[in-house]
C-alpha cells in the first residue's frame, strides 16, 4: 500500500487536473477562434470580389446604355401627328413579312410628315432624311409616334431648333431617348413642375437640369 496522500497533495493534483482541462479548453477555443477568423477573412474577400463584380457589371450596363443611345443620336421622335397610308394598297401592306414597316408606309409617312412640317414653316430637306416610320400604336385610335432619322446630327439639330414653330399644334418634336433616359427626363419635368428645379432640357440625348 502506497503512502497516503496528504490533503495538500490532493489539492495540488486537483489543481493540476483543472489546469490541464483548462489548457485543453483554451486550445480548442483558439482553434475555433482561428476558424472563425479564417471565415471572416473569406467573407471579406468574397464581399470585395462581389463589389468589384458589381462595379464591372454597372460599368458594362452603362456602356450598353450609351451604345443604345448612340444608335439613336441622329433621330427625332414626333408625337401628336396622325398619319395614314396614302392608298388602300399601302393600308393592306402596313408591315413587311418580318414585321417592319413596308416601303410604301415609309415613303407615305415621310411625305406626310414633311408636308405637315412645311405647313408650319419648318423646312426639311428629304435628302437629309435617312428613314421615317411610325412606331407601333398602343391603341387603334392612338396617334403613332414617328421616328425620323437623319444622315447627320446637324440636320437633327436644325429641325429641333424649328420646333418652336409647332407651338399650339399639339405636335411635338424631341430627341429620341432610350427608355432609361426618357424616364430621367420625365422625372426632371416632374421636378420642374414641383418647382424643385428651374428648367430641364436635352442635348445630344443627355438630360440636363438647372
Amino acid at each position: 500500500m502506497g503512502p497516503r496522500k496528504t490533503p495538500a497533495s490532493e489539492d495540488l493534483d486537483d489543481i493540476k487536473k483543472s489546469l490541464d482541462f483548462l489548457s485543453e479548453e483554451v486550445t480548442a477555443i483558439r482553434l475555433h477562434q482561428n476558424n472563425i477568423l479564417d471565415l471572416v477573412k473569406e467573407v471579406k474577400s468574397l464581399r470585395l470580389s462581389n463589389e468589384e463584380k458589381d462595379k464591372r457589371i454597372a460599368a458594362l450596363e452603362n456602356r450598353v446604355a450609351e451604345l443604345e443611345q448612340y444608335s439613336k443620336i441622329n433621330d427625332v421622335i414626333i408625337t401628336g401627328l396622325r398619319v395614314k397610308p396614302s392608298s388602300y394598297a399601302s393600308a393592306v401592306a402596313t408591315t413587311s413579312t418580318v414585321g417592319e414597316p413596308s416601303v410604301e408606309v415609309l415613303n407615305s409617312t415621310e411625305k406626310q410628315v414633311t408636308s405637315f412640317l412645311r405647313t408650319k414653316g419648318i423646312e426639311v430637306d428629304c435628302d437629309t432624311v435617312e428613314a421615317c416610320h411610325p412606331l407601333p400604336r398602343r391603341g387603334k385610335d392612338d396617334k403613332p409616334a414617328i421616328i425620323m432619322r437623319f444622315t447627320k446630327r446637324k440636320y437633327k439639330f436644325a429641325l429641333l431648333k424649328q420646333g418652336r414653330l409647332l407651338k399650339g399644334s399639339d405636335v411635338f418634336i424631341n430627341e429620341h431617348l432610350t427608355k432609361k433616359n426618357a424616364d430621367i427626363a420625365r422625372k426632371a419635368r416632374f421636378l420642374r413642375k414641383q418647382g424643385k428645379i428651374q428648367s430641364t432640357w436635352t442635348t445630344n440625348c443627355k438630360v440636363f437640369v438647372k
